[in-house]
């Protein structure tokens, strides 16, 4: 394996509490590799999860306060310098070795992501979950995804940072970059990891941010693809108004007036679909 995309690559390491995972994690990153620059992004810790971060030979860039993994990450890559970006968690799930793996293959990929396999993704809610996630996201952008919201992932630097407005606060920068990168016609590939368990407590709560999770999948798909999500809502009204004006004929001999509006706010879902799909188009006039 060519050390070369190492040597270009920025590795970003999100960091909330995690004092006894960062030490040992840096270290062990260090020793794989020889990496362009190792960025701990410090997010408001009350531990001293950025003093250990910085005696481990990592770049720390200490936020105020806690303001979310997403923002960690985008300020993360704001301050990166390399080619390419890798991101890890500081939990010490993912061992270097598969960090390595991931960035060789960066010279054919835009974006790497390291699938975990089911065995290996925590809590049956936890895996449940995520296969939800995982088979509602293939339907809307048309390709399999086996893992959408693992945080572990590479990227060329430049394609990222064109997302970085979509990026929110919160714990959901894979599942909107992996959207992103996909609806945008980069190539995307989703590299087998094992990870181990995590040290320490999850940030993640399975209900709110599990909405959160849906509720952004469906944001960046309406931005790039709204149709996939405004023509089976506009099928599905025609098929019931549809059905209901033939049962009303059938029985009563007349239509009602909720079947005519069922089929008219299909009609209006439609071409609001139409139009969206549109603008969609026009974020990508001119785009280098």
């Amino acid at each position: 394996m060519s050390p070369a995309p190492a040597t270009l690559t920025s590795v970003i390491i999100p960091a909330f509490n995690e004092a006894p995972a960062i030490g040992p994690l840096i270290t062990a990153l260090r020793s794989a590799a020889a990496w362009h620059e190792i960025l701990v992004i410090d997010d408001g810790s009350s531990d001293d999860t950025g003093a250990r971060a910085a005696a481990a030979g990592a770049r720390v860039i200490r936020h105020p306060y806690n303001k979310g993994n997403g923002a960690a990450v985008k300020s993360g890559i704001r301050q990166s310098t390399g080619a390419f970006v890798l991101i890890i968690d500081a939990d010490g799930q993912h061992p270097p070795g598969d960090a390595l793996r991931l960035v060789s293959h960066l010279d054919a990929y835009d974006l790497v992501i390291g699938a975990r396999s089911r065995a290996t993704q925590a809590g049956v809610a936890r895996r449940l979950g995520n296969a939800v996630l995982n088979a509602i996201a293939s339907y809307l952008t048309e390709q399999r995804i086996p893992d959408l919201t693992s945080g572990f992932r590479a990227a060329r630097r430049a394609c990222l940072a064109e997302f970085l407005h979509l990026i929110p606060n919160g714990f959901s920068t894979p599942t909107t970059t992996t959207l992103a990168f996909m609806k945008a016609g980069y190539s995307v590939r989703f590299e087998p990891v094992e990870a181990r368990v995590r040290q320490g407590a999850s940030k993640i709560r399975l209900a709110s941010d599990g909405v959160g999770f849906f509720l952004i999948l469906i944001k960046v798909i309406t931005i790039y693809s709204p149709l996939r999500v405004f023509l089976p809502v506009s099928a599905a009204a025609f098929v019931v108004g549809a059905a209901y004006a033939v049962w009303t004929i059938v029985t009563q001999s007349h239509v009602t007036n909720s079947s005519v509006l069922l089929i008219l706010l299909s009609v209006v879902i439609l071409l609001v679909g139409l139009v969206s799909e549109q603008i969609s188009s026009l974020r990508f006039e001119g785009r280098p």
